[in-house]
């Protein structure tokens, strides 16, 4: 049987696919670069949501804190280009967050290449 989802988060699937629009096109700030948005969490009551974002290029967590102040300082134009998009009687403060999940998954994945490459590298105990 398939499982519905609630309100919350089919609004937050859709504010991740509008968000990820607004921030792509209409933010111009070349401090903020790519930024990709991963995931919307938002509140029963749909008053806030926290905005997970990567951005593509930014691996100093001086350019990451840099961006998500610029992120935040547009947070009003962000949400008033939200606003004209989404039909929502109210539109959630938005509170952007730095996703590291991907940057983690990497670091793991070579990890295991690495100890991978190196128990290949040594004979078995078979031979």
């Amino acid at each position: 049987m398939s499982r519905e989802f609630s309100r919350t988060e089919r609004v937050a699937e859709q504010l991740q696919r509008e968000l990820a629009q607004i921030l792509q096109r209409e933010i111009k700030d070349p401090r903020v670069g790519m930024p990709t948005v991963l995931a919307v969490e938002m509140t029963r009551d749909l008053q806030h949501a926290k905005v997970f974002v990567s951005f593509l290029g930014k691996d100093e967590p001086e350019e990451v804190e840099q961006a998500l102040k610029i992120l935040d300082k547009a947070e009003g134009f962000i949400r008033s280009s939200l606003a004209g998009r989404v039909r929502m009687r109210v539109v959630p403060q938005l509170h952007f967050v730095h996703d590291t999940s991907l940057s983690r998954g990497q670091a793991m994945s070579s990890l295991i290449k690495k100890a991978r490459s190196k128990d290949s590298d040594q004979p078995s105990d078979t031979e």
